[in-house]
């Protein structure tokens, strides 16, 4: 008679793959090299998903070479509640500097594009979510009350799901007030204003400075509104319609007026600039 069978066990250890090479696309799954990735502006070769795009990256691509100069660089936020949770405000704040290389949530200046001078500011969804304390409201305004004063357009591309910042209280709120009023003095000189809207614009941000455009565009599928549909729908109770809150949805009901692909947004902004500020 036969015994059973021996077998011998080989463990095999999973080929490791070093992290940061790919990323797993969250609209169709496809697994994309990074690289490739930032080739192609941050959207999706298969599906045209556009991801979340940093600030610096978006001053690149709409700012003509060598034209941007940063205002208010080294303005930094300060902890006016000693705010504490899990982790203390001046631990996340210290956390989110060293990552994006930034100082807080938005980078304003002024460049050309195509040649045109202009004024930007883009806030950073990887700071703390993008959200609007007080040195994100200061550096805005001060950037929208040089265009007034250099009599020259405003771009703001918002991508913040943060809107205003918890962690600063009333400090963070008034900055919504601040903000818009700065836009209602540059809007009496009749200068021109165009709010560009990225995934996610949502809250404080989108109910004050990002909503003010004289032109609204919005980039493809982006979350727009001021409170997430799930809080709608358990607030409410009913179920909302699909593609509620995205770009398709909003344009088709008024609230923007364009929808343009990144790898046309600098064309297209200089097509408005051009039209509208002469």
């Amino acid at each position: 008679m036969f015994g059973k069978p021996k077998y011998t066990i080989v463990k095999v250890k999973k080929k490791e793959i070093p992290e940061g090479l790919c990323t797993k696309c969250e609209s169709c799954g496809n697994i994309i090299f990074n690289k490739l990735l930032a080739e192609n502006l941050n959207i999706c070769p298969r599906c045209d998903h556009h991801f979340v795009m940093g600030a610096r990256e978006r001053c690149a691509l709409l700012m003509d070479e060598a034209t941007f100069e940063e205002f208010d660089p080294r303005l930094s936020p300060a902890d006016p509640l000693a705010f504490k949770g899990i982790k203390t405000y001046r631990e996340k704040i210290e956390q989110d500097q060293k990552s994006p290389g930034l100082r807080d949530a938005v980078i304003t200046g002024m460049g050309k594009l195509l040649g045109q001078r202009v004024v930007l500011a883009v806030t950073d969804a990887s700071f703390i979510m993008g959200s609007m304390g007080a040195v994100v409201g200061e550096k805005i305004t001060r950037a929208i009350e040089r265009a007034t004063q250099e009599k020259c357009p405003v771009i703001i591309v918002s991508g913040s799901g943060g809107g205003a910042r918890m962690y600063e209280g009333m400090f963070s709120l008034m900055q919504m007030a601040k903000t818009s009023a700065a836009l209602g003095r540059h809007k009496e000189k009749n200068l021109l204003y165009i709010s560009v809207l990225t995934n996610p614009t949502m809250a404080g941000i989108m109910a004050s400075f990002a909503s003010l455009g004289d032109v609204m565009i919005a980039e493809p599928k982006a979350l727009i509104g001021f409170t997430g549909p799930r809080v709608i729908e358990q607030t409410i109770r009913q179920k909302l319609p699909d593609g509620f809150q995205r770009s398709e949805f909003l344009l088709e009901h008024g609230l923007i007026d364009r929808i343009v692909h990144r790898k046309q947004l600098k064309a297209e902004l200089g097509v408005l600039v051009e039209y509208c500020a002469h």
